[in-house]
């Protein structure tokens, strides 16, 4: 009915995301854009436009919209570019700077809010900087507020030992989560990194069966899941190190 309506635009790249239309979704998304280069929502969809070119494989698509489309203060949605990147062995985006992040964890209300504490532990986990995880998981496991001690900190603590090449200690912690790791804050479009973090870290402990389940929903709905069987594909030990 409206067009040019930002908020059925974004809707719509969510509905999009969930089919995995792809090359679709992102043609779509580009051509509205070019309509009001401008407009309120262009990082955000450029983002939804990048997960869409990773599930189809066009990494360097994804690559060019996180380096030319998001700003430096875009932390969270270039994190969770590079970091969907890096699980499936491809190269990231430019990086967020690890000082910057530290900065922002410090910062009065740095940890005010929980998603936005696991966006800053994802770009962290892009930098493999796995003693910064740790110190980040020890805070949330102190912290009196229940999802930031029960949920926040299992999480933060996996990526430091995905970051570490441990996966298997990852698996534990994440598959101790169930659907509690809803409490971690976001929509499913950005929680869904979780799983696709176990996913990896599954496979790389030898248990792709069991990641192969974890994702079936995901490869028999999605018309596009090039991301979801790279996900699933087994790498050598050195591959599978983690980000470096």
């Amino acid at each position: 009915m409206y067009p040019r309506s930002g908020v059925a635009a974004h809707a719509l790249a969510h509905a999009e995301h969930e089919l995995g239309t792809g090359r679709d979704a992102a043609d779509f998304l580009d051509q509205w854009l070019r309509e009001d280069p401008q407009a309120v929502q262009s990082r955000h969809l450029n983002w939804h436009a990048a997960l869409q070119s990773i599930a189809c494989g066009d990494f360097p698509d994804a690559r060019r919209r996180a380096d030319t489309a998001l700003a430096r203060t875009d932390v969270g949605m270039r994190a969770a570019t590079n970091w969907r990147l890096f699980l499936v062995g491809q190269s990231p985006a430019g990086r967020s700077d690890p000082g910057q992040v530290r900065e922002l964890l410090s910062a009065p209300g740095g940890m005010a809010e929980i998603f936005h504490t696991f966006n800053l532990a994802l770009a962290l986990a892009v930098e493999a900087a796995t003693d910064d995880l740790h110190i980040l998981a020890r805070r949330a496991a102190a912290d009196e507020r229940a999802d930031f001690r029960d949920v926040l900190a299992p999480v933060v603590r996996a990526l430091a030992e995905v970051t570490a090449g441990r996966p298997r200690v990852a698996v534990d912690l994440l598959s101790g989560l169930g659907e509690s790791a809803e409490r971690i804050g976001g929509v499913r479009v950005e929680r869904e990194i979780i799983q696709d973090t176990l996913a990896r870290a599954l496979v790389d402990s030898g248990e792709h069966v069991r990641a192969a389940g974890l994702l079936h929903h995901r490869t028999t709905t999605r018309h596009h899941h090039t991301y979801e069987d790279l996900l699933l594909a087994v790498r050598t030990p050195a591959d599978a190190a983690g980000p470096h």
